[in-house]
């Protein structure tokens, strides 16, 4: 035994030191068992990654305590990756797709393979190269019907393939002859399991082929027959997992099986000798934990070998419980030859006997998905690392995948990170996760999969490749679309190659995808491309009256059909084709066309649609008759971003969403910053402050101008030409710049025309250059053309007045448009360096380092903004020696977000501390950087920046680079204000240029006396009064205005008052300036320089203002709001409501408005419909400060008296979710969200507690408490109106010492689990009744209960005790406590729980025959009062108490296989059987008689022990015997459907008979059955009345039916009638039918019943009538030869040539010839055969046909010279072939060795013969 030992070690210690010299020479072999493959292993992990798969260390007696493996364990788990997979590997893998020509494989960790048909076995190739050659093999099965998703593969690496992309394709094999190469004959072992394919189909079961030569194996039908997923025949091809069942002749022989169970189980085992080379994937061991490590586990198997589980093969939920020296149930997976490398799967789908591979991810498929917000659970360093997307399902990254292609691998930093987002790539079924990927290319790929993709999808693709029938476009790598050959322009292109050239960039639009085929169709026609009509994407969208675009794909002579997209396709008639009439369409229509099409009707059920070309070209469609009166011009408007196109955006006006446009340049005054702002709008971003300016039939145009904006809402504009006026003054902007001059437009779409000479008041040569397309201008009219209706205007700024203080108004809104474009780049991105440079500002400071200093300039990094380039060019740092490094101080001139770049300075005159300025105070300035329309400039030395515009007049003109700003130029300043909020506290100033080249203009000079100043007291008459505004007409004819807060004095103002009531129109005021609205966008600025002056000064009328003593300042809204305290009370002033926030504007201040929200503003629910009845604009309110903040703006208010939520208190709620498990969300005011909880609804609970709420509706709310911000509240009566309180039915419970043990308490069911059901008593306190306390039924499983106690349930319960150190509550839903019914109904016939004696008397029943628990049981029926019956009464006569046990359980068994035979209970000798169904079932017995043998004597026996006291449970035992009975009563009802359902069953009764009849009226068969089953019973007379019933009955249309019919009459007569009789039917049958097949089935009725005159008669009268029938004669031979007349046979035959054709007699002659060997003499035959063969030698069909007689009938002497006849015909040499095989395989049978060398000789002599015959 121990050399036994040392040649096959197990593993353990060596045995003793002695020993020890076998085992160094063992060294040598185990050597052998691991072929060197050092080289190999460093080179593949790259030199120096050691952590990589170690070497195996060669084993020498110093490892005694290692024991020996056969193979090393690695180092460290990794996955497998495919620069790894080597030709020749074996691996597992999982069927993901089939197709019919390849089979796409998963295989572990992620990787994909493809088996081509030709790689299944050597059977299915040469099928298929059969079937290529010759036409009429037979039918091939086609991959789909060998292979399905989620079968199991073993399969073999046969190539790698390199595809054009680069990348690997791995090609598999499941060939058994390259799967199972390793094995031999010899090595096979019963248990073994193996793949095979199915080689041959054979009449007792497979060939299968196991890929070993010399062995066959064999597959029994039967076994075949419970093969799992294909119930039906196996094909040749098919692949199977089979285990050796048994092993004969040395492996030559093996016979398998399939049966799941067994191969499921078939573990290998050490005695089958699986070693290294021959291990095979799929393999089940058993093994054990070695080591465990974070990457994955070391395994030990098969006594000897070690192996490896990588994370992705561990069993997640088991994962942590792994430990060493657990044993486990594995699969092999994968073998690595190169280095010996066994990896093993623990998942259950592989190593659980009979699961299978699920192909599909759980839930839907979600490939292709960007997941946002995933965790990294963990990282692998060397594989990838572990995701948990949101919902809780993990996924993997491959290592590859977390980083971009070229990057350097940074995993910790990856691993560091929170949050990631992910991109589903694909889900592994073999290792059932989702793979991802974190590439940033890959997740910002547009189109991911063809499901991304849509039909009418504009999309952008790169010229692939041109072919005859279309052009292959890629959108990206691997999703590529055809753009057909009539799509490739708008007609039909000859030579597109001219148009397109590979590698071209192209914009097509998508006409249909279908994602699962991946077929994509686009096209390149502009018309369709460009269309901006709706798209008809399905017949729904086609709604009558649409216009769209389509294009012709057929033209007929009754109209055109026309196509659009999605297949989607109408007609368009003739008399819809053109208002003109058209005979001919193909003469004016070509296949291609794009044209308008409008839909006359459209049914999409059955998908059609009439078309009219006629009508869309009428211009008669809706979308252009929509925007007639839809908005008024002049009116402020805020819209929505629906499209950005090249010059403008597609807008839809809110709230009604009418479409309308807003061009790019007029989103700004300044149309430097129109791009920036078309840049930073996105669709679905909200546009304010916007105004028609212009309406017409095709669509609305808006503007953001805001000096438009202004003139339009002052009314200084023209509404149409009538009101046009020489000398009037109107602000528009440039249309058109032609050669002659350039075009103004003007609102409502009037056109001016400034000649070249009115442009301006310089030398104009270049039109061109003077203006920019979209300027605004202020223009003038000089002339009118009232026929043409035309006019002229001048732009020259000496002729043109300004308004007041528009440079600063225009350079405050340009700055506010740029700072608004840096916010909405800032917080697009989410990019932390924009949100950083959108807070820098012009004028501060950074410390900043030198990057690099050049001749042109420096450059500058700071650590706060990473990323950003910050510069300065030589003019700012001049004088100054930097040097790289050198930590410098700058001032910032100006930052471009858009490029990320920051202009600074570092001169020491800027960088300086700032001096203060004086208003009015002049300076000499200079220009320090331009930014198109904006210039910085510094103020002489106070280091003072701010910005100016480039352009002091609108109007201005810069012919040459010359005339503009350029930094380093000096201009005169003069300040106006020292710091300006507006722009964001830099000086306000205004300025002009230093040389004195322009004198002032007059109107410049007269700024100083026009408009009021801070402080000035005027007198004035009222114009109008609004609720919340007075306009005062002063003096001087300038219009103020008085804001409703400026009226009274505030301590007069009581709640409800309008102030402005108090005023009437046309009386005189004095009032006093307090400040001033902007022109043109009506701002309040409170401004109080001494010369700044406003053109709208706004007014105060209170007394104690107007006194000219009272200190008197301008406040500032910062300075405002910063004064209000929250709590304080206001009055304040409504200004407005918005209906669509339900919130309410309240002003205080002419420069403040506040907001209200709803819940803020109303105490009673009933308001909320209309709140803003309950206010009136103007009307003075108390509110309070909720909130208030300068920066951001925010000013919050409540009109309810409180400011915050308090504990104790009752406030408005809003619903806005309602979650059965929590209860109510409420929205609270002040920003607050609380929970009303399920038992905090109301002081009655009710059965649906959730019904009443709905989403959005009001609610008081009692505040009980906050916890972590949430509030608890509480909707009951009795919290919320505590003095008029009813009785409280269902009282709060706040705490468990309230509660008392026997209590009876109400409560809600919130879950149902194992431990019991759990019922919410209040919001804090659960309580639990466990599952024996919850029914009186026995309960196996806590689901039942789950089903009838949803959460929410409302019971009643009785408290058994309580905890209270730990709070807890034990209840019982006992009937018995509660007093209320079970919580089951009884319909669910569950058992009563058993308690007491009748336990016991049931656990020793039990340990005789234990009862399935698990059935489900019938419920008890209601049993009367009376005393039951003793035990022993129930056991009387034949029935054992056991039996009832033993019954129950093949019930159950009966349940579970519906197949299974009638359950026949084993019962005592000599008893009747319980259910008398086996003995012949009588169809006519009423359900009565069909009651149990046990219900009958229970039924007879008497009532005499009912004196006897009986017990609650003997009570219980009878229920149960009820029970029975009522069970074995449903049991025969159950088999009495079931065989009247059953269709094998014959019919007992004419009832019956008569109602399967009217199912099938025309089966013969029901009719010859019902005939049967009268002659049975001789009823003669009614069987033909059944006869005739079926003649009349079956239709006409049934032929052979009814001849079945006449048939069956006819043999009815022959028995049971008389001559006369059946002479009577067969003439009526020859009227009704062929006559021919009558007569036959007439003959063959004498014939059989031995009539031999009769049948002879009728013969001769047949061959005279259907002479011309070979059928005939061929009958009338056979008769005549069964009869045994030869010779009369014989003269039939020349009978027969004579009549029939003469083509028809060689087979005539040889179907007698055969009736003769056949009935009468073979030798006779076999003459006639001789014959005809001598005159028709090559009719190798007959030769094959005399073959066959002779081997049946003949000598085997003359079979031999038959045979040597045949194979020397002269007839073609595939069909001597087909001679020679018949001959061998005849010799095989019947010869010996001798004869069967003979033949091949013989063989062989005739392919030589055929070969020199060749060669001559």
């Amino acid at each position: 035994m121990a050399s036994l030992e040392e040649d096959f070690p197990r593993g353990g210690t060596a045995k003793k030191p002695t020993e020890s010299k076998i085992v160094v020479q063992r060294t040598e072999v185990d050597n052998l068992f691991q072929s060197n493959e050092q080289a190999e292993t460093k080179k593949r992990k790259g030199a120096g990654k050691d952590d990589g798969k170690k070497l195996k260390k060669s084993k020498t007696a110093k490892e005694k305590g290692d024991g020996l493996t056969l193979n090393a364990a690695v180092k460290c788990v990794e996955i497998l990756h495919i620069k790894n997979v080597k030709e020749g590997m074996l691996m597992l893998g999982c069927v993901k797709e089939v197709t019919d020509f390849e089979v796409s494989v998963s295989l572990p960790c992620g990787l994909q393979g493809f088996l081509s048909i030709k790689n299944i076995c050597d059977s299915y190739a040469k099928l298929l190269s059969e079937q290529l050659d010759s036409a009429d093999t037979e039918e091939i099965f086609s991959l789909p019907h060998l292979f399905y998703p989620g079968m199991v593969l073993r399969c073999v690496v046969a190539k790698l393939d390199v595809t054009k992309g680069g990348s690997l394709s791995i090609q598999l094999s499941v060939n058994p002859k390259l799967v199972n190469k390793a094995l031999t004959s010899s090595s096979l072992k019963a248990g073994m399991v193996l793949s095979g394919c199915v080689e041959s189909v054979e009449d007792h079961g497979y060939i299968v082929d196991i890929g070993i030569s010399g062995t066959k194996a064999f597959l029994p039908k039967e076994a075949a027959k419970d093969k799992p997923n294909n119930p039906e025949e196996l094909k040749v091809g098919q692949y199977l997992t089979s285990q050796v069942e048994e092993v004969k002749n040395d492996g030559r022989v093996v016979r398998l099986s399939v049966s799941p169970p067994t191969v499921a189980q078939g573990y290998a085992e050490t005695e089958q000798g699986w070693n290294l080379t021959n291990l095979l994937p799929g393999l089940l061991v058993k093994a054990k934990i070695k080591k465990v490590t974070k990457h994955g586990l070391f395994l030990d198997f098969l006594s000897s070998f070690s192996g490896q589980v990588d994370f992705l093969h561990m069993e997640p939920e088991q994962a942590s419980s792994y430990t060493e020296g657990t044993e486990v149930r594995a699969c092999v997976l994968y073998v690595e030859p190169s280095t010996r490398l066994v990896a093993l799967s623990l998942r259950s789908y592989l190593a659980q006997p009979g699961s299978r591979v699920d192909p599909s991810p759980p839930g839907d498929d979600r490939i292709g998905e960007v997941v946002k917000d995933c965790k990294m659970t963990a990282m692998h360093h060397m594989s990838g690392a572990m995701l948990e997307m949101p919902d809780k399902m993990t996924a993997f990254v491959h290592r590859n995948h977390l980083k971009e292609p070229k990057e350097p691998a940074n995993e910790n930093r990856v691993f560091a990170m929170p949050e990631h987002t992910c991109r589903i790539l694909d889900f592994s079924p073999m290792d059932q996760i989702y793979f991802v990927s974190l590439r940033k290319s890959i997740i910002e790929k547009p189109f991911y999969r063809y499901h991304d993709l849509h039909a009418g999808q504009i999309v952008e693709g790169t010229v692939s490749v041109l072919l005859s029938h279309g052009m292959v476009v890629h959108l990206s790598d691997h999703i590529k679309g055809l753009v057909p050959r009539t799509h490739l322009s708008d007609i039909l292109l000859k030579n597109p190659e001219k148009k397109y050239v590979e590698g071209m960039k192209i914009k097509c639009r998508v006409l249909s995808v279908d994602a699962e085929n991946k077929k994509l169709y686009l096209t390149r026609k502009k018309a369709l491309v460009e269309s901006s009509l709706p798209l008809f994407l399905s017949y729904t969208d086609a709604r009558p009256g649409r216009v769209s675009h389509g294009y012709i794909v057929c033209i007929k002579d009754f109209g055109c059909i026309v196509r659009f997209y999605n297949s989607v396709k109408g007609l368009v008639p003739l008399s819809e084709l053109s208002s003109e009439p058209v005979i001919s369409p193909e003469e004016v229509f070509y296949v291609g066309q794009v044209l308008k099409a409008k839909v006359l009707h459209c049914d999409p059920d059955k998908a059609k649609m009439v078309l009219s070309f006629k009508s869309a070209v009428e211009r008669d469609t809706e979308e252009a008759a929509k925007p007639q009166f839809v908005c008024e011009v002049g009116k402020r408007l805020e819209a929505k971003v629906l499209k950005k196109s090249l010059n403008g955006l597609e807008v839809a006006i809110l709230p009604d969403e009418i479409r309308a446009v807003l061009p790019t340049m007029h989103l700004s005054d300044h149309m430097s910053n129109c791009p920036l702002l078309w840049e930073s709008l996105q669709e679905g971003d909200n546009i304010s402050n916007l105004i028609c300016f212009s309406q017409n039939k095709q669509n609305i145009t808006l503007t953001k101008k805001p000096i438009v904006r202004w003139s339009l809402e002052e009314g200084v504009v023209a509404k149409d030409f009538s009101e046009i006026t020489v000398g009037m003054q109107l602000i528009g902007w440039i249309k058109n710049i032609m050669s002659y001059g350039v075009f103004v437009e003007f609102p409502y779409g009037l056109v001016g025309l400034a000649p070249k000479s009115a442009m301006t008041d310089k030398f104009v040569s270049d039109t061109a250059a003077a203006f920019q397309l979209g300027q605004t201008v202020i223009a003038k009219v000089t002339n009118l053309d009232e026929e043409k209706r035309r006019f002229l205007i001048t732009l020259k700024i000496s002729e043109v007045v300004t308004p007041d203080s528009n440079a600063q108004t225009t350079l405050i809104s340009g700055l506010q448009e740029r700072r608004a474009v840096n916010e909405m780049l800032a917080m697009r991105d989410n990019s932390d360096l924009r949100q950083q440079l959108s807070a820098l500002s012009v004028g501060q400071k950074l410390k900043l380092t030198v990057d690099a200093a050049k001749d042109s300039g420096a450059t500058f990094k700071s650590d706060d903004l990473a990323g950003a380039t910050i510069l300065a060019t030589k003019h700012h740092v001049m004088g100054v020696n930097l040097t790289p490094g050198q930590k410098v101080t700058a001032v910032i001139l100006h930052v471009d977000i858009l490029s990320t770049c920051v202009h600074v300075s570092i001169l020491s005159k800027l960088v300086a501390k700032k001096k203060s300025l004086t208003e009015g105070s002049k300076y000499t300035a200079m220009v320090q950087h331009v930014d198109k329309d904006f210039a910085v400039i510094s103020l002489d030395d106070t280091a003072q920046l701010t910005v100016i515009q480039t352009n002091s007049h609108l109007n201005e003109v810069f012919l040459s680079e010359s005339e503009r700003l350029k930094a380093g130029m000096c201009l005169a300043a003069e300040v106006i204000e020292p710091s300006c909020q507006e722009v964001q506290g830099l000086p306000l100033v205004s300025w002009q240029r230093c040389a004195p080249k322009r004198a002032r203009t007059t109107s410049e000079n007269q700024t100083a006396s026009k408009g009021h100043r801070f402080g000035d007291i005027v007198q004035g008459k009222v114009r109008t009064v609004k609720p919340t505004c007075i306009q005062v007409i002063l003096e001087d004819g300038s219009v103020g205005s008085v804001h409703v807060s400026e009226v009274v004095e505030v301590a007069e103002v009581c709640q409800g008052f309008f102030p402005t009531s108090s005023v009437k129109v046309g009386s005189m005021v004095t009032a006093r300036v307090i400040g001033g609205r902007e022109a043109s966008s009506h701002r309040f600025l409170p401004f109080s320089h001494p010369k700044f002056t406003y053109t709208i000064p706004e007014l105060t009328l209170i007394p104690s203002k107007l006194d000219k003593s009272a200190d008197f300042k301008a406040v500032t809204t910062k300075e405002k709001l910063n004064s209000y305290k929250v709590g304080e009370e206001l009055t304040c002033f409504v200004s407005k409501f918005h209906p669509e926030k339900k919130s309410l504007e309240v002003t205080t201040d002419p420069c403040l408005t506040g907001t209200v929200e709803l819940l803020a503003m109303i105490t009673d629910p009933k308001d909320a419909g209309h709140p803003e009845k309950l206010f009136k604009l103007g009307q003075a309110v108390r509110t309070r400060v909720v909130e208030v903040n300068s920066k951001p703006h925010r000013f919050v208010l409540s009109l309810t008296g409180v400011h915050k939520l308090e504990t104790g208190s009752v406030t408005l709620g809003m619903v806005t979710n309602i979650l059965p498990q929590v209860g109510l969300i409420v929205k609270l005011p002040f920003g607050g969200t609380g929970t009303v909880a399920v038992t905090d609804l109301a002081d009655a609970y009710r059965p649906k507690p959730l019904d009443g709420f709905s989403k959005d509706q009001l609610l008081r709310c009692f505040l009980l408490g906050n916890e972590n911000g949430k509030w608890q509240l509480s909707l009951r009566p009795s919290r919320l109106n505590p003095q008029q309180v009813k009785p409280v039915k269902d009282p709060e419970v706040l705490s468990v010492e309230n509660l008392k043990a026997g209590q009876i308490t109400r409560g809600y069911v919130k879950s149902v689990g194992e431990q019991g059901v759990f019922i919410r008593l209040s919001r804090s306190i659960t309580g639990r009744a466990q599952l024996q306390q919850s029914t009186k039924y026995f309960v196996s499983n806590h689901k039942v209960l789950s089903e009838h106690l949803p959460p929410n349930t409302l019971l009643t319960t009785k408290i058994l005790s309580i905890n209270k150190e730990e709070e807890l509550v034990n209840l019982s839903l006992l009937p018995v406590d509660t007093g209320k019914p079970d919580v089951l109904p009884e319909s669910l016939s569950l058992p009563l729980r058993l308690i007491g004696d009748e336990k016991k008397k049931h656990d020793i029943q039990k340990k005789k025959r234990t009862l399935s628990e698990s059935e489900p049981k019938q419920a008890e029926s209601q049993v009367p009062k009376k005393k039951k019956k003793t035990k022993k009464a129930k056991t009387d006569g034949n029935d054992s108490g056991v039996e009832v046990y033993f019954r129950e359980e093949e019930d159950q068994k009966d349940e579970e296989e519906p197949k299974s035979n009638s359950v026949k209970a084993t019962h005592s000798s000599g008893g009747p059987s319980r259910l008398q169904v086996a003995a012949g079932f009588s169809w006519d017995v009423g359900l009565s008689s069909l009651k149990p043998a046990s219900a009958a004597q229970d039924g007879d026996s008497s009532d005499g022990e009912d004196q006897e006291g009986s017990s609650k449970p003997k009570q219980k035992k009878s229920r149960h015997e009820l029970e029975q009975e009522k069970k074995a009563a449903e049991k025969a009802l159950v088999q009495r459907e079931a065989q009247l359902m059953d269709p094998s069953l014959q019919p007992q009764d004419a009832a019956a008979f008569e109602r399967l009849l009217l199912a099938s009226p025309n089966s013969s068969l029901l009719w010859l059955q019902y005939m049967a089953h009268h002659l049975q019973a001789t009823q003669i007379e009614q069987a033909r009345a059944v006869a005739e019933r079926a003649l009349k009955t079956i239709s006409f249309r049934e032929e052979q039916e009814k001849l079945n019919v006449w048939v069956a009459l006819l043999n009815l007569e022959n028995m049971y009638g008389t001559e006369e009789s059946l002479k009577k039917v067969f003439e009526r049958a020859l009227q009704f039918c062929e006559p021919m097949p009558v007569y036959q089935q007439l003959a063959d009725i004498y014939a059989k019943s031995d009539k031999t005159k009769e049948a002879e008669s009728l013969y001769k009268t047949m061959v005279k009538r259907f002479r011309q029938n070979k059928a005939v004669w061929l009958s009338y031979g056979t008769f005549l030869l069964q009869q045994g007349q030869s010779d009369a046979a014989s003269a039939l035959l020349q009978r027969a040539l004579k009549s029939l054709p003469s083509k028809e007699s060689v087979d005539v002659i040889a179907k007698f010839a055969q009736l003769e060997f056949r009935y009468g003499d073979a030798e006779k035959g076999r003459a006639m055969f001789d014959k005809v063969l001598t005159s028709y030698p090559k009719r190798t069909d007959l030769w094959s046909v005399f073959i066959d007689l002779m081997v049946k009938h003949g000598s085997q002497k003359d079979v031999r010279a038959l045979f040597d006849r045949v194979i020397h015909l002269s007839v073609s040499v595939k069909k001597i072939k087909f001679f020679f095989k018949r001959y061998l395989e005849y010799e095989k049978k019947h010869g010996t060795p001798q004869s069967i060398q003979a033949v091949k000789e013989k063989a062989m002599e005739f392919v030589e013969a055929k070969g020199t015959e060749a060669a001559n």
